[in-house]
């Protein structure tokens, strides 16, 4: 099992104390499926997902990343288990401004030891961006960015792809086109999908579904 989580429990401080998050959340993924973490506004998904890519740490529980216990590891180890082994596609893009496309493209898979020049041309072209490689983030539209930003997670060949909403600051037609590139691309590195959306029309597209209300399993 890629992804494994077990009784997971989160809270965080309010004015009232203790406000919970997550309430004893189970889930499992396999590498080469994709699924949809779906739920109102405030019911936990992104605190999932974030517990889930170790960016931060359970109350109880146990997240498990291709056997490793992430909740067990201090923050260097944690970083480095989202190095080698999870990538993570925000909603905002978060693309360095200083560097060019090509080179935010590449800056995943540097760090993780895994800079592929035939790999990271092919992303390029599949998401319409070879003749954006020399420009730099701000002369890019939002779909564009997006689409870097996309290639900068799945260059890096992560076993496991955590997208919080990637399409949320796109049209419909857009959106349409980077989810079509994103579950090929995943589907071709044979990497486990968890995707964050409000969107039922993309949520229908993935493999299975996990719906989230007030911080339980619906």
């Amino acid at each position: 099992m890629l992804l494994n989580v077990t009784n997971l429990y989160k809270s965080y401080a309010g004015p009232d104390g203790a406000l919970p998050i997550l309430q004893g959340i189970d889930m499992a993924l396999e590498r080469g499926e994709t699924l949809a973490l779906t739920g109102e506004s405030g019911s936990g998904k992104s605190t999932l997902l974030h517990l889930v890519g170790g960016l931060d740490q359970p109350d109880s529980g146990v997240v498990e990343v291709d056997g490793v216990d992430i909740g067990a590891l201090d923050d260097a180890g944690r970083a480095a288990v989202r190095r080698d082994k999870v990538g993570v596609v925000f909603q905002q893009f978060n693309l360095i401004p200083s560097l060019t496309v090509g080179s935010n493209i590449a800056f995943q898979a540097r760090l993780a030891g895994r800079d592929d020049t035939v790999w990271i041309k092919k992303l390029a072209a599949r998401m319409g961006l070879s003749n954006q490689m020399e420009k730099y983030p701000e002369q890019l539209s939002g779909g564009q960015q997006q689409r870097v930003a996309i290639a900068r997670t799945l260059a890096a060949k992560p076993a496991l792809v955590l997208a919080d909403e990637p399409t949320g600051n796109l049209d419909e037609a857009t959106a349409d086109t980077v989810m079509d590139l994103m579950l090929d691309l995943v589907a071709e590195t044979e990497a486990a999908l968890l995707m964050v959306t409000h969107s039922e029309r993309l949520a229908a597209r993935m493999g299975r579904r996990l719906h989230l209300r007030a911080g339980r399993v619906a």
